[in-house]
């Protein structure tokens, strides 16, 4: 069978050509094989990931980086999208990590899975969440938040009234926000307006969704799409 897996590297980086053909659970256990194989050769390094060459769901592209992180010493960061807003947004989080790291110990930066009703998740440092922050769900940060899913549940950032960091999602439809002091509560309606019904493109990424983030200004919190120019002045 040819090699329906191959991995490149670049700084900070792999790009994953995948196999189209071949069913997908066949694929995973190709991926889980490979870095297997190659452990000792990517160590316990920090870094982004991306897919190409088939369609992914969100569901898929988790489970090939549970699968990557299961059978290797990697801390996936982020997954780097094709769309260029969005991986900006992407290259941004990944920049956030690496410049705390510096700083702090990576424990806590970094959390793979969904937060379901009624769970909280708590850290001192900034923290990018691989997955959705479901209603009834808390993500509670002393620095920044980043969700490379949905955040429909609560996001409490810059403990301690530290009001110049930020929370920032691919889908932005929040029941609270607090950075520092500020409080942004949406009403009823607008909490569902965003992803109760999200469309697939044809190249696997969700269609009509633009990543935001929320910030302080002129005391109060405002949202505001991600763009090259907002993500220059944070």
């Amino acid at each position: 069978m040819k090699n329906a897996v191959i991995v490149k590297s670049f700084q900070n980086g792999l790009i994953l050509y995948l196999d189209k053909e071949i069913e997908f659970e066949e694929l995973l256990e190709e991926v889980a094989a490979k870095f297997k194989e190659s452990e000792r050769f990517f160590k316990d390094a920090a870094v982004a990931v991306s897919f190409v060459g088939r369609s992914l769901t969100l569901e898929e592209e988790t489970r090939l980086v549970e699968a990557i992180m299961d059978n290797s010493s990697l801390n996936i960061t982020c997954i780097v999208g094709r769309d260029e807003e969005t991986e900006r947004f992407y290259a941004r989080a990944l920049e956030c990590v690496g410049r705390k790291k510096a700083q702090e110990e990576s424990a806590g930066q970094f959390y793979r899975g969904t937060l379901r009703k009624g769970q909280i998740l708590e850290t001192e440092s900034s923290i990018i969440v691989l997955g959705d922050v479901n209603p009834g769900s808390s993500v509670i940060s002393a620095g920044d938040i980043v969700v490379l899913g949905s955040l429909r549940g609560n996001a409490y950032a810059g403990g301690s009234g530290r009001s110049e960091h930020y929370v920032a999602a691919l889908e932005m439809a929040p029941q609270k926000i607090k950075i520092g002091d500020f409080k942004y509560i949406t009403n009823e309606k607008s909490k569902w307006a965003f992803g109760s019904k999200r469309e697939e493109r044809t190249d696997g990424n969700p269609g009509g969704i633009q990543p935001q983030m929320a910030y302080v200004e002129n005391n109060s919190i405002i949202l505001k799409p991600i763009t090259n120019e907002l993500l220059n002045a944070r």
